[in-house]
């Protein structure tokens, strides 16, 4: 089996990094679990256009609506190689973070933190209070990877495409699957 991941996008900008993650991880052979929250599809629509949501969904291997808490992503017993929230909402950070399992992606960032798999987290807001950096250091103490989507400017990308290709490379390699030549190391040209 190739690797399987739970791609969780909520209402927190940044829908195009959510797309380019699953470009990636489809390019990596890597069956997908997208679960958009409802809040997520009006930023989808503003921020990707009317098609939006769609593009999402073609790119993913399998798509579950976030009410239904009877798909396999809900259970342990499903095997995942873990989850990458991106973006992440305050909203839904604290959910995960205090286990509030009232949808479908928190519960699936629930059953992934007890199962120990990768929780990678890429939480969109700024500036931070105190609350926040609270939420989010109890998360990364439960074992969730907190990967705010911050530019790698030494890779002297020249556009916002190839600095958000950057950023979901490295997503993808916190969660486990190899980037590739998607990310730019250091001391390796751009």
């Amino acid at each position: 089996m190739s690797k399987r991941l739970i791609v969780g996008v909520t209402g927190a900008s940044g829908s195009s990094l959510a797309l380019e993650t699953l470009r990636q991880l489809s390019r990596a052979n890597v069956e997908t679990h997208l679960v958009v929250s409802e809040g997520a599809r009006v930023t989808i629509a503003h921020e990707l256009g009317p098609a939006g949501l769609t593009s999402l969904i073609t790119v993913a291997s399998y798509t579950h609506d976030p009410r239904n808490l009877a798909v396999p992503i809900a259970s342990g017993s499903f095997k995942t190689d873990g989850m990458i929230v991106v973006p992440c909402s305050m909203r839904s950070l604290a959910a995960m973070a205090h286990g509030f399992g009232d949808n479908l992606l928190t519960r699936a960032a629930d059953v992934v933190l007890k199962e120990k798999r990768r929780l990678v987290v890429v939480p969109r807001e700024a500036p931070l209070h105190e609350g926040h950096l609270e939420t989010m250091l109890r998360l990364a103490r439960l074992g969730a990877v907190i990967a705010p989507p911050v530019p790698p400017f030494y890779t002297k990308r020249d556009s916002m495409q190839g600095m958000i290709q950057e950023i979901a490379a490295r997503l993808i390699g916190w969660a486990g699957v190899d980037p590739g030549p998607e990310m730019t190391r250091w001391g390796e040209s751009a």
